[in-house]
């Protein structure tokens, strides 16, 4: 397989998709640029052997052409950040956008205008009526499929070579994510660096495991996780439950939780899990103490209680200290860690501390010598906000990706590139 290191662009047009969906205020100011800042290596290596690159991306949700999800309103930013004026096509399609392409010499740059104001980058129809029958579903499905076929087609033309860095999309058979690298051949399509980093560390953390693997899981549902929880029984030795879903175990085990966030259909579930963790060898680590609160507010009054012993019209917001000593010490002797989700709401500072001291003992445990990967939104936002980051292997960028890669499926824009 062809890597970024070893290819040459020297004189060559390169089709790179990347994930700028960055967060914008009301004034189109890029409020977090970590997603551009993340593929400026292999823009800059493009640039550096005289290719020219040319940006695809997606920004927002939009239902169609919208100014308010324009790519033009973080152009200047890209500019600024690779240090040449990038030119910007205002559509994705059309003539400009084939003339603009076919002009760029080496060393220069071009942004499209946002892929996903074409339903053909997503195939998946627009405008259908509510009371839409079945049938016109099914024929307005095999319209944008084939429509996808020319707009993908139109896309690959632009270049000569294909790089996906976009990882955050890696789980989106799109036109711009997958189906477009069947237009090069295997010598003229890869991952840029991002991308390879993401997949090298899923693989590492997944495949090439140093024992004890120890997995912690937050969030708020189980029903969202199942599938990851499942797949992880079969490689861990530690599963760490943590963040809301703590209430769902606990109650299926007959605890007391108060007011605390349950899924009450997923009972039987979650007791199903536990047992498959022993029957598979997993020690399951729950939560034995938790503090609680009130009301759900920062400004809450709080105590501390056993997990299973939540006092009515009160709950769980957070880990307590004999839980984050019990989670500490099986972090710490672990060689393997992947966190997703935090140990409680640490977006109210009163609440912070289960998840930073989770983030704690993570960093203690790489320092000597564990492989750690955090990935998820919230666990992202966590160790950037404690300032841990630096501190493990990696912190994933892909969100929903990594969740499918843990799941253990086959992510189309990885396959689209090793051609299975």
């Amino acid at each position: 397989m062809q890597t970024i290191e070893k290819c040459n662009f020297a004189g060559k047009k390169v089709f790179v998709r990347v994930d700028f969906n960055v967060p914008l205020d009301e004034n189109f100011n890029i409020t977090d640029d970590t997603r551009i800042r993340a593929a400026l290596p292999t823009l800059k290596k493009i640039l550096a052997d005289g290719g020219s690159p040319i940006i695809g991306s997606h920004l927002g949700r939009p239902k169609g052409v919208s100014d308010k999800f324009s790519l033009k309103h973080i152009l200047d930013h890209i500019s600024e950040l690779l240090g040449i004026d990038v030119a910007f096509a205002n559509d994705c399609m059309g003539e400009e956008a084939a003339a603009k392409s076919a002009a760029l010499k080496p060393g220069q740059v071009l942004l499209l205008e946002n892929l996903r104001f074409y339903a053909e980058e997503e195939g998946k129809p627009r405008g259908l009526a509510e009371d839409a029958t079945d049938e016109e579903k099914a024929k307005a499905k095999k319209a944008i499929k084939e429509s996808q076929k020319a707009f993908t087609r139109k896309l690959a033309s632009y270049a000569d070579c294909y790089v996906n860095d976009a990882f955050g999309t890696a789980h989106r058979a799109h036109a711009s994510t997958a189906l477009i690298a069947e237009y090069f051949d295997a010598d003229n399509k890869m991952f840029g660096y991002l991308m390879e980093k993401e997949v090298n560390a899923v693989e590492k953390v997944l495949n090439d495991i140093n024992r004890p693997f120890t997995a912690i899981m937050g969030g708020s549902k189980v029903s969202s996780k199942i599938e990851i929880i499942e797949n992880l029984l079969n490689k861990v030795d530690n599963l760490i439950i943590a963040g809301g879903m703590t209430y769902t175990f606990t109650k299926a085990e007959g605890g007391k939780i108060g007011n605390s966030i349950v899924e009450n259909d997923k009972l039987d579930l979650a007791l199903d899990l536990i047992k498959k963790a022993k029957e598979k060898g997993v020690t399951l680590v729950l939560a034995v103490d938790a503090k609680i609160a009130d009301s759900f507010s920062n400004d809450a009054k709080t105590g501390f209680c056993q997990v299973d012993q939540i006092p009515d019209d009160w709950e769980g917001l957070d880990i307590g200290p004999e839980t984050e000593k019990i989670f500490a010490d099986t972090i710490k002797k672990s060689k393997t860690i992947l966190w997703n989700g935090p140990t409680g709401v640490f977006e109210f500072d009163n609440f912070t501390h289960g998840t930073r001291a989770v983030g704690e003992a993570i960093v203690e445990a790489t320092k000597n010598g564990a492989f750690s990967l955090v990935g998820g939104g919230d666990s992202v936002a966590a160790v950037n906000k404690f300032g841990l980051a630096g501190g493990v292997s990696y912190v994933s960028t892909g969100g929903g990706a990594l969740l499918e890669a843990i799941e253990g499926k086959t992510l189309p824009g990885i396959a689209a590139i090793r051609g299975y």
